[in-house]
């Protein structure tokens, strides 16, 4: 007899179930959302994940102030039932398991969902899906918060206590490091402030539900992960994030059953990698990425969703997001990755990676406790991720990070991909905003006033009251007709109002000698600043909805790292205070960021504002996703220059800026 122990077989008496598989959609309105979620579904799909617009994400209704130039655009607009209704028509929600990206006015997406479910004769017991509801990571990445953070951690808490009783085949909340990774977080940030999120979420929750219950309520915490193109480390920051987790469930919270304490994610991989600069590359960026998340078995995620290739570029056709979904199957039914035990597991590379990062993750865990835990530590983490993120540009400007066809091998042939008249993208038709303002009019004028007047009195008087569940008041605000904006409008009322942090004041400035090229630059400031009498003065606005941000603070701490003085004031802000603010700091240039396809309706009005403020001639610069057709109309109307992604070479922006300055105020550069 051999006291050896027999080695585990290598492959799987089964090949496993692939994951589920999904594409991130939404666009115009309902009714074309669904057209092109059945026709995904038909395609192979195997779950939905909801885009919704700006304005939804944020509680406003189409005709809104606010929401002028992004109803429609990087999503659906959902303004009540009817409109859940027609976005789920034809699509059975007792079979169906949906991911719907929403945070700020999860509660109320969620509750228009149950509606519709009961439209259709579905017990919401028997709804299966997510609701992101990560209000954290929007203060300090996506910026689609709508209230306070101590109010917005109850709407939360008290999703998941309703949830967990009532819908318990739902996640209430995806805790997500995807856009942690976005907004420039190393491996090691993304796990610790996931983590340090997680445990705000659960301990607001523990106040709220039996201690027998925590089992549950811990079972139905769900990840949102990403995944970028060092693969390799990604897939060990995924098993270090489930070590984590699971002793998080046995320590803190005393989750005894193993299978409550799986960790469970899902993955959309790196968009932040994305290069418009050659977009084909792309594809391969996708494939290597979609790796880090399936290769090894012990730390697969359960479902996936892959950007499209041209997602840099503008929002994506039918036949990208196609594209997407046929890597995955491809992936799946091709490949043999399926068909075996973990390959990682025994891995000498994998387990000292695991290692690495655990120990990372563990100190900056402690560090975000010492600040009084995640909520109270989100100026902390915001600036550490802007920190971080200016760190990554400045190792592309280098050279010392190298991407492909961005800044090494930058020689190519025209690509036929982008050879199209649309540029290879998607627009959204100009009058679909106009039309969702005239139907939510409607919607308004054919419902019972009198009943939704009502629901949202209840709904005001719940929130005020932090003893009771906010959801049944919003169910019945669902039922009742009110609308995304007048139920976010009772709750901020009830709420107050909030600005997140920008994370730009605490950022740590660039030393003195760091650069050859940043002293260079910071002598031409102080020379065209002695020109203008006074400090060169460059206000950086964000203008609309758009809440991604990172590449404005990237603006605006290289500015102040050249010697300007900066003026930022963070995102949501309308023409109209965008010039006023202009015209109070008395500023020399004014930098507009946009990301959410919203330029061509907002840069026009800030234009235009700045005329009626009489500081017309102030020059404006505009960066964002812009098509090359929209960047010639943007210049047409008086816009100074555009940058769009190719343009990652900050250092080069600053100079151009200095110049400009320079240039319209009769002032000399050179020494």
């Amino acid at each position: 007899m051999s006291d050896v122990e027999p080695r585990p077989p290598h492959r799987l008496a089964q090949p496993d179930r692939p994951w589920m598989m999904r594409t991130y959609a939404g666009h115009s309105t309902a009714e074309k959302s669904n057209a092109l979620y059945r026709g995904n579904l038909a395609k192979g799909q195997t779950g939905l994940s909801i885009a919704f617009d700006l304005p939804t994400q944020t509680g406003y209704d189409p005709d809104h102030e606010l929401a002028r130039g992004e109803v429609g655009k990087v999503g659906v607009p959902v303004a009540h039932k009817g409109d859940m209704k027609a976005l789920l028509d034809g699509i059975p929600l007792d079979k169906m398991n949906t991911s719907m990206t929403i945070n700020a006015t999860a509660a109320w997406l969620l509750a228009l969902y149950i509606v519709c479910s009961e439209d259709q004769g579905v017990d919401q017991a028997q709804l299966q899906g997510t609701t992101q509801n990560d209000i954290i990571k929007e203060y300090l990445s996506r910026g689609t918060y709508a209230f306070p953070p101590a109010p917005s951690m109850r709407l939360i808490a008290d999703m998941v206590a309703y949830t967990v009783e009532e819908v318990p085949k739902w996640n209430p909340i995806n805790i997500c490091s995807y856009h942690l990774q976005e907004a420039g977080a190393t491996p090691v940030q993304e796990i610790a402030y996931a983590m340090s999120t997680a445990i705000a979420v659960l301990d607001e929750v523990r106040a709220r539900v039996p201690q027998e219950l925590m089992g549950r309520v811990f079972s139905r915490i769900s990840f949102f992960v990403n995944a970028g193109v060092r693969f390799i480390e990604e897939h060990a920051k995924l098993r270090a994030m489930g070590q984590l987790w699971d002793q998080l469930g046995r320590e803190r919270y005393g989750v005894e059953d193993p299978k409550q304490r799986r960790f469970r994610y899902g993955v959309q991989v790196n968009s932040l990698g994305l290069t418009e600069a050659q977009p084909e590359n792309n594809v391969q960026r996708i494939v290597l990425e979609a790796l880090a998340v399936t290769l090894g078995r012990d730390a697969r995620a359960r479902a996936l969703q892959l950007p499209a290739w041209n997602e840099a570029l503008g929002l994506p056709r039918p036949w990208d997001q196609q594209w997407s979904l046929r890597l995955q199957q491809v992936l799946a039914y091709e490949t043999d990755l399926l068909e075996y035990p973990d390959i990682f597991e025994g891995s000498v590379v994998m387990d000292g990676l695991v290692a690495e990062l655990l120990e990372g993750a563990q100190a900056e865990m402690a560090i975000v406790a010492e600040h009084g835990g995640a909520v109270e530590a989100v100026p902390y983490m915001k600036a550490a991720l802007v920190e971080s993120h200016r760190e990554r540009i400045r190792r592309i400007e280098s050279g010392e990070m190298k991407v492909v066809g961005q800044n090494v091998y930058t020689e190519t042939e025209p690509s036929p991909l982008t050879a199209d008249n649309d540029g290879g993208i998607m627009t959204v038709d100009p009058a679909t905003e106009q039309h969702q303002r005239e139907a939510v009019a409607a919607w308004r004028a054919s419902r019972d006033q009198a009943a939704v007047d009502a629901a949202l009195t209840e709904v005001a008087r719940v929130a005020a009251d932090p003893n009771e569940n906010v959801m049944e008041a919003t169910l019945a605000a669902a039922r009742a007709g009110a609308t995304t904006g007048e139920w976010a409008q009772a709750l901020r009322d009830a709420f107050g109002q909030y600005r997140g942090p920008t994370g730009v004041g605490e950022a740590a400035g660039a030393g003195v000698g760091d650069d050859a090229a940043l002293e260079q630059i910071r002598d031409e400031v102080e020379r065209v600043s002695e020109g203008l009498g006074r400090r060169l003065k460059i206000l950086v606005g964000k203008p609309g909805l758009d809440g991604h941000s990172n590449g404005a603070e990237q603006i605006a701490v290289a500015a102040r790292d050249a010697g300007m003085e900066v003026v930022y004031e963070g995102i949501r802000l309308t023409p109209a205070q965008i010039a006023a603010s202009a015209l109070q700091e008395g500023v020399h240039v004014v930098g507009l960021s946009i990301l959410s396809g919203s330029h061509r309706e907002l840069i026009p009005s800030v234009l235009e504002a700045l005329q009626e403020a009489g500081i017309g001639d102030v020059p404006v610069v505009v960066g964002g996703i812009i098509p090359v057709a929209d960047e010639r109309e943007l210049r047409a109307a008086g816009v100074a220059a555009v940058y769009t992604p190719k343009d990652f070479d900050i250092t080069r922006i600053m100079r151009d800026i200095v110049a400009l300055v320079a240039e319209r105020n009769n002032v000399s550069v050179s020494a």
